[in-house]
């Protein structure tokens, strides 16, 4: 899985902001989630990654195996929940998190 900036322009149509063909993945400075890790990663960090948007531009719990795009506006309360729950390696998360609000949120691209 990859955590990833979303970098296109702030008040892009929802339904291009979750199309694939919209997203350029494999970045230098995404999060990656390797497939060992998977389902650690789903139950610690499943119910704080909970209103993403899919492709399908419904809203829901992170899926791993598509597309979940998470607005800025989402970031402050998934950082806080983040800390307040301290799952592994949320350290690393959350100053990534940090970064993303510098862009138009971000996305965890599953596998």
């Amino acid at each position: 899985m990859e955590l990833l900036f979303c970098r296109l322009p702030i008040g892009t149509r929802a339904k291009k902001l979750v199309a694939t063909r919209s997203i350029k993945g494999w970045q230098d400075d995404s999060l990656y989630v390797s497939d060992d890790d998977i389902d650690l990663f789903y139950r610690e960090y499943g119910h704080i990654f909970n209103s993403g948007v899919y492709g399908n531009l419904k809203s829901g719990t992170v899926d791993i195996f598509g597309v979940n795009y998470y607005a800025p506006h989402l970031i402050d309360s998934i950082i806080e929940s983040t800390f307040q729950c301290k799952p592994t390696d949320y350290e690393i998360l959350i100053r990534w998190l940090n970064k993303a609000k510098e862009y138009n949120g971000f996305y965890i691209l599953g596998i």
